[in-house]
Order: structure tokens, then C-alpha cells, then sequence
């Protein structure tokens, strides 16, 4: 995996393979799921029907944002306190009131 370049207005994570793998899978089938709701729009399917599909999909992103979430926790943030960098708890504070509204 090559290094990224690191801006000062961006931050940069480095994953491990098994990490991004497992991430990116996730986010293939989310893509799929989501191309098949427009699927069945596009062929006029009953709305519960779409609704069903819709709701299996928002449960998928939401087991990635627990997962990379859970990633964040357990290295960025974990490392961050142990290197003194206190901020980085109200930044995980800020992202957490984001995520639950």
C-alpha cells in the first residue's frame, strides 16, 4: 500500500490490508444493494417492497459505521490519548453527536 501525501487540512489513516479489505467489501455490497433499490424503482416494484430493501441497506451502512467506528476508537483515537493529543476526545465527542442525529 503506498503512503498518501498528508495536507494540513486533511488527516490521513493508514489501514492495514485486511482493514481497507474488509471496508471496501462492505461498501461493494452496500453499492450493489443501492443499485438494486433504483432497479426497482425503475421497474415500478410495490413500495413495500423497496421499503424492505431500503431498510436491509441502511442496516449495512450502519454495521460500516460501527466497524470503522469501532477502528477509529481502538487506533486513532486510543494512539491520539496515549501521545497526549486530549483533543482528539471531543473531536470523537463532535463526530459521535453528528453520527446520532
Amino acid at each position: 500500500m503506498s503512503e498518501q501525501p498528508v495536507c494540513a487540512c486533511h488527516k490521513f489513516k493508514a489501514r492495514t490490508e485486511k482493514e481497507s479489505k474488509q471496508l471496501i467489501n462492505r461498501l461493494s455490497r452496500i453499492e450493489g444493494q443501492i443499485r438494486g433499490i433504483r432497479g426497482m424503482v425503475e421497474k415500478n416494484v410495490y413500495c413495500t417492497d423497496i421499503l424492505m430493501q431500503v431498510a436491509a441497506a441502511n442496516a449495512a451502512l450502519n454495521a460500516f459505521t460501527r466497524e470503522l467506528l469501532g477502528n477509529h476508537i481502538r487506533t486513532c483515537v486510543a494512539d491520539d490519548i496515549r501521545n497526549g493529543k486530549d483533543e482528539t476526545i471531543d473531536e470523537l465527542v463532535q463526530t459521535l453527536q453528528k453520527l446520532m442525529k
